[in-house]
């Protein structure tokens, strides 16, 4: 069988800004049908990478080709549009849908237009003056309507809340064409790409399938350099012995074994002991966080006011940490800014605890002290900040989040946008607050300071309320998912992200309470009496509620099992994929059981 045949190919490329190195001597190809996603540290250069992949820009040296008859199409992080045009013009050219019909028969079509809500902002909408999210979206449409072989995408999830990003993977996962991609969106990654590119040092390590493989092959990577070290180590020990003592005795090589990846993670404990964190978190917070009592709020618009929120009413405890999800427009940021006092609700009450001391992370990067260098910035709010159980330094608090020492002392003024919301971050974890109130924390921030800020909220003891489209993170950092749908209420999703979508592709089933109460109907819609549920119904319902619970426990206890199986057949790959299998299947019962569950007893409570 032939290889596939590329359509970009890098020969020995060099390329460099100045005297720093971006590209070193690399050389890689992008096949026909292959999907690539890029990662590395902001400033590593995975923007020039595409720009070379492109034609945009050249090497210093090395080759670049692409094949003659390549349609490609980029997506860059500049948004420009051209001037005077409207949504029609750049998403459905006449040159290439000379009449209506064209495109409004085909299905392709109309689903990029309402997955990127471009019906809602109209065809005729003139770009010039939308926001710069929007003409993101009528960019990122222009080229998912093209028929092209390799699609160019340079942080193509950016403005999307989750239920576009999902949208935008199932779609490019159709798509018969090459794809490359420059994402901090983990989630995206794992779901889309079949190749992943890392640079970093000038290199280009290039690693099978998503962000998963990516991380567990970049782990015994590492493994493997340790104890290469440890073997140099020991053999200038050996030398250093042989000058004093003469020529050793001949000896048998060492063997090394390379362990598979599950023996990397096999002893790692839970990333956070959630218990422990929740007491620690009642002790400095006591019992009341946030109680948001009945409030109704409406935003001014054009058309009159717009109610995002209806006799809501929440609960935020010690120890919570709640992701927030919705459609855009539904009220997030909102939430968040009653929350913290920046606005007051039109009716109702927000009860905020004695002794919370939020730190509240907004979208904007205009409260950075301009004049001032990096490491006084953050000294400026503490020197020393305390966080779990460990005490660490401004200027080591300062390198976990990217800035190297000599970039300490760069002037606030002269740093990126991704380097301005890594500040805002340590400027908040330096305050020591117990609530952090985080709005779009990822923006902005290359996977490795996503992977630090996760590392130090695992030992965080207070409260987390999280609005980020980046489904990774909720699902590393929160513990459960509260979802606003645009219709005034809030409710809970047991599942996770992955319950708000499917409810959403329902068309928005009635969805339990968040309130924490007894009452079954989503928060923020006026109180009805529920359906009546007989005696025998209710007992019926709290006998399958048990029955099911025991079936929870049982598939617990084989999910259990199956990892030990896995993790003792790691070298057999045969046998682990087997494995792998078995745990898909179990995964999808379980989801079905605790639906099932959640239904019944919601039933047996009457």
């Amino acid at each position: 069988m032939s290889a596939p045949l590329n359509l970009v190919n890098l020969e020995r490329v060099h390329k460099a800004h100045g005297t720093t190195v971006i590209l070193d001597d690399v050389s890689l190809g992008v096949a026909a049908g292959e999907r690539i996603g890029v990662v590395g540290r902001n400033g590593g250069g995975k923007s020039t990478l595409l720009s070379l992949l492109t034609g945009t820009d050249e090497p210093d040296s090395g080759r670049v080709t692409r094949r003659g008859d390549m349609a490609m199409g980029v997506l860059d992080q500049s948004g420009t549009l051209p001037v005077g045009t409207t949504v029609r013009d750049v998403v459905l050219p006449p040159s290439t849908f000379a009449a209506e019909h064209e495109w409004a028969g085909d299905p392709a079509v109309r689903s990029v237009l309402t997955g990127l809500e471009l019906d809602r902002l109209g065809l005729d909408a003139p770009v010039a003056p939308m926001s710069g999210g929007e003409r993101r979206r009528v960019a990122l449409a222009a080229q998912l309507i093209r028929p092209l072989d390799l699609l160019v995408l340079d942080e193509p999830t950016n403005h999307l809340d989750v239920e576009g990003v999902a949208w935008l993977a199932e779609y490019v996962n159709q798509r018969a064409g090459g794809l490359v991609v420059v994402t901090h969106d983990r989630w995206f990654l794992d779901e889309v790409c079949t190749t992943t590119w890392e640079v970093a040092d000038g290199n280009v390590h290039a690693y099978d399938g998503g962000y998963s493989a990516y991380t567990l092959a970049r782990a015994e990577r590492a493994r493997i350099s340790s104890v290469t070290e440890e073997r140099r180590q020991n053999l200038v020990r050996k030398e250093l012995a042989w000058l004093r003592r003469g020529p050793p005795a001949r000896t048998s090589k060492p063997k090394f074994r390379i362990e598979a990846a599950q023996a990397l993670i096999a002893d790692e404990p839970p990333a956070r002991d959630t218990m422990a964190l929740k007491g620690f978190a009642a002790r400095r917070l006591g019992k009341t966080v946030y109680d948001v009592e009945a409030v109704d709020y409406a935003v001014p618009t054009e058309e009159g006011p717009r109610t995002l929120f209806r006799d809501l009413t929440w609960n935020v405890g010690p120890g919570d940490r709640i992701g927030i999800v919705g459609v855009n427009g539904a009220g997030k940021t909102s939430l968040l800014k009653l929350l913290v006092g920046e606005t007051r609700p039109d009716s109702g009450r927000i009860v905020v605890g004695q002794t919370v001391a939020p730190a509240y992370l907004s979208q904007h990067v205009t409260e950075l002290p301009p004049r001032a260098r990096v490491l006084e910035a953050v000294q400026d709010v503490a020197r020393i900040a305390r966080i779990g159980n460990q005490e660490i330094s401004a200027s080591t608090l300062a390198e976990r989040f990217g800035f190297a020492a000599n970039r300490q002392w760069t002037p606030v003024g002269d740093l990126s946008g991704g380097e301005r919301r890594r500040l805002q971050l340590l400027r908040l974890l330096m305050a020591e607050p117990n609530v952090l109130v985080l709005d779009e924390p990822t923006n902005d921030l290359d996977i490795d300071t996503l992977t630090a800020l996760e590392d130090l909220l695992d030992s965080f003891p207070g409260t987390v309320l999280v609005v980020s489209h980046d489904r990774y993170f909720v699902d590393r950092v929160c513990d459960k998912v509260v979802a606003l749908l645009g219709d005034g209420s809030l409710a809970e999703m047991p599942g996770g992200v992955d319950e708000y979508l499917r409810r959403r592709a329902a068309g928005g089933a009635p969805l339990t309470t968040a309130a924490g109460g007894d009452g079954t109907r989503p928060v923020g819609t006026p109180s009805t009496a529920a359906p009546a549920v007989s005696a025998a119904e209710a007992r019926a319902a709290k006998k399958e509620a048990s029955r099911l619970e025991r079936r929870m426990l049982k598939l617990d206890a084989d999910e259990k099992g199956l990892h030990e199986q896995l993790a003792a057949a790691a070298a057999d790959y045969a046998k682990a994929a087997e494995l792998d299998a078995r745990l898909k299947a179990l995964h999808a019962e379980k989801t079905e059981v605790e639906e099932a569950w959640l239904a019944a007893s919601e039933l047996a409570d009457g």
